[in-house]
């Protein structure tokens, strides 16, 4: 397969405008007209209401491109978005080649029969999502999270792009990841699927002897290779998937497909293995390990694809050899919900991770590797991607995988209820099986989720449920859809049907002696942090305390004096939890002595979010085997505001995450006191 890029010479415009802009794409809407001048600087002060109103109208993206001869030669030639955010459509050469409405998709386009050699015109028509929303809305009122803009289930867009109680209404748009030409001759690698075989030595039969032996409990890994590809021109041009796991002649035209796999092992050794295998076996593996268990080995493999003895596409990638579940046993307090990785049980320590920035051409491996290294600072050994945003790209993973980071992986969907139409399952089947395709392969990948809170809603009987029909479709859509697609696609990984969960069917689902559990009665509910003591949650997936960001990070959003206070309007308007910053107050009067001046009160609010999540996790690590998971609630901000974040949107380190490089250390010494 030959490749080329697209991203050079792209020029915008709001439709209907006369005047083209420089544009850089990947990027986005807001990232564009904040860099030519043309809108202001959407999280200083108040600005993101002038910047919401700006995405009422529709955008377009053009710029021209030759297409190389060594492309033209090619069976099928395909225009390819990965992703584009959210509502839109493409044109060629002035022919509309289709439209996109999902932002978690990939888009590709056949335009074998309408590219020319030189001067074609690309052309992309992007539609405002609040349009969208709002008529989308009116046809089909179902509700959701109250800090949102009404309508937003109905677009597969990050949903906290239309804002939340930590996000800001700020609904970007724009062609956010690479776009490639792509030519491919007869066919391509669809994706690689390779099932892990662990043999254990005899003596690995506890925690504390895999501990022991480390890398010495595995004595043999075998790799079951399954190999897809899709073929070009077996049915009248149409592409098809084909199974050729260890060769495959095909009938009708006596095509003969098969592969050549290479292993690199982390000392950089090499190993060829010809003729289509189907199974690869490697002796005294090196083993992935979560941080602060082990070292975070991984092997490179790479997987080319032959058809007639050419060479016609290669597939590449990392993988770490270990085994990960989640280990549910009946025990004396309920049923245990831990990870387990290579037969050992781990007691989770992290955070919540959302969507990195507003404006998404922000978002670069450089940021992310900056965050996660940060997280790892903190002795993190887990990371949960929460369901209001949209999938990481492939470096979060990579990077995941490197720094020992385990990462529970939500669907996203959250906090809402979904009308399950026959269109929009179509939609989200595919967008299901492209992010399971891609992300299987990292040895980061702990588990798959299928939302962030809807289930405890829906047992609940939320004010957002109007009609029978969402309780049916959420059965659908998260313990039928979702669980059928992961396992046919990665059968190894576990799937859970919500988080909270106890485990599906609306069965108690913040059960705190079965699953993951939301613990907000600290904050939400006013209550001390001494109430953590009377809960012995299995694993705490959301539970936290709000503070104020550094001065410094509050001096980015306004320069005015008279805004340093907790209640003036630009610090509530960047405070999106109704009554929070009073919150604040009520805890800080109960704890501390007052503070005399603004600077002090933020760093008085910094001590009390440390002190509240620390009087939890303390809690919950002191209970390690009955509780084996605490993860706060968050890691990060996506623009400058007042929230749970550990971190705030410039990267600094509010006290609670120092806090929890002590609190996570590898050993930690804590008290009880007990009457």
């Amino acid at each position: 397969m030959t490749e080329k890029t697209l991203h050079t010479g792209w020029k915008m415009r709001r439709l209907g405008e006369m005047e083209w802009l420089p544009a850089t794409v990947p990027g986005s809407v807001y990232g564009d007209l904040l860099a030519n001048g043309r809108m202001e600087n959407p999280f200083w002060k108040d600005n993101e209401d002038k910047a919401l109103e700006l995405m009422e109208y529709d955008y377009e993206y053009t710029m021209q491109f030759d297409c190389p001869e060594d492309i033209l030669d090619k069976d099928r030639i395909l225009l390819h978005f990965d992703r584009l955010d959210t509502i839109a459509d493409v044109f060629l050469n002035g022919e509309h080649l289709g439209d996109a409405f999902n932002m978690h998709r990939i888009w590709e386009y056949d335009i074998r029969e309408k590219v020319k050699p030189a001067e074609n015109e690309l052309r992309v028509v992007l539609h405002s999502p609040n349009k969208y929303i709002r008529e989308a809305f009116r046809e089909c009122r179902t509700l959701g999270n109250d800090d949102t803009l009404e309508g937003f289930v109905h677009i597969r867009k990050a949903h906290y792009m239309f804002g939340w109680d930590w996000g800001a209404h700020l609904p970007d748009a724009g062609i956010f990841r690479p776009v490639t030409l792509l030519g491919i001759d007869r066919g391509r690698i669809d994706n690689v699927l390779i099932l892990q075989q662990h043999e254990r030595v005899p003596e690995a039969d506890s925690d504390r002897a895999i501990a022991a032996l480390g890398n010495r409990s595995v004595s043999r890994v075998t790799l079951q290779l399954q190999v897809t590809e899709e073929t070009a021109g077996i049915t009248d041009g149409v592409p098809k998937l084909m199974d050729v796991t260890g060769g495959r002649v095909f009938g009708g035209c006596g095509q003969h497909m098969s592969y050549q796999a290479e292993i690199t092992a982390p000392d950089g050794t090499k190993a060829v293995y010809e003729d289509s295998p189907t199974e690869i076996v490697i002796e005294e593996p090196k083993l992935w390990w979560p941080n602060g268990y082990g070292a975070q080995d991984l092997y490179t493999v790479k997987v080319v694809l032959y058809s007639d003895g050419r060479e016609i596409d290669c597939w590449e990638k990392r993988i770490g050899l270990r085994t990960m579940n989640m280990r549910r046993e009946k025990d004396e307090w309920g049923e245990c919900f831990a990870h387990e990785v290579n037969g050992a049980a781990v007691f989770a320590m992290g955070a919540d991770y959302i969507p990195e920035d507003n404006l998404l051409g922000r978002v670069t491996p450089e940021t992310t590797r900056k965050l996660l290294e940060k997280a790892r600072f903190a002795n993190f050994n887990a990371i949960r991607v929460w369901g209001g945003g949209y999938y990481p790209s492939d470096w979060f993973y990579d990077i995941c995988d490197e720094l020992g980071l385990m990462v529970w992986q939500d669907f996203m969907f959250a906090c809402a209820v979904y009308e399950l139409t026959p269109a929009f399952e179509a939609n989200i089947r595919q967008e299901f099986i492209e992010n399971v395709k891609r992300i299987r392969h990292h040895a980061s990948l702990g588990l798959w989720c299928g939302n962030n809170e809807m289930e405890q809603f829906v047992f609940e009987r939320n004010s957002w449920l109007t009609k029978a029909s969402e309780v049916r479709d959420y059965f659908l859509m998260f313990e039928r859809i979702i669980p059928e697609i992961v396992h046919t696609y990665d059968p190894q990984t576990f799937y859970w049907p919500a988080s909270p969960s106890s485990g599906g069917c609306l069965d108690e689902p913040n059960d705190p002696n079965r699953g993951d559990v939301h613990y907000w009665a600290v904050w939400h509910g006013n209550k001390p942090f001494s109430e953590y003591r009377k809960y012995f949650f299995r694993y705490a997936s959301e539970f936290g305390f709000q503070a104020f960001p550094s001065l410094k990070t509050i001096e980015t959003f306004t320069d005015d004096p008279e805004d340093y206070n907790a209640f003036s309007y630009i610090c509530e308007k960047h405070q999106r939890q109704y009554s929070a910053n009073g919150k604040i107050m009520g805890y800080m009067q109960q704890t501390y002595k007052y503070p005399s001046g603004f600077d002090t009160f933020i760093y008085a609010s910094q001590l009390l979010q440390a002190d509240a999540i620390r009087y939890g996790v303390e809690h919950f690590r002191r209970n390690r085997g009955r509780c084996m998971g605490a993860i706060y609630w968050q890691l990060n901000d996506c623009w400058p505001v007042v929230s749970w974040s550990s971190i705030d949107y410039e990267g600094r380190l509010k006290a609670l995450h120092y806090y929890a490089k002590r609190f996570f250390a590898p050993l930690l010494l804590s008290c009880e006191y007990r009457e």
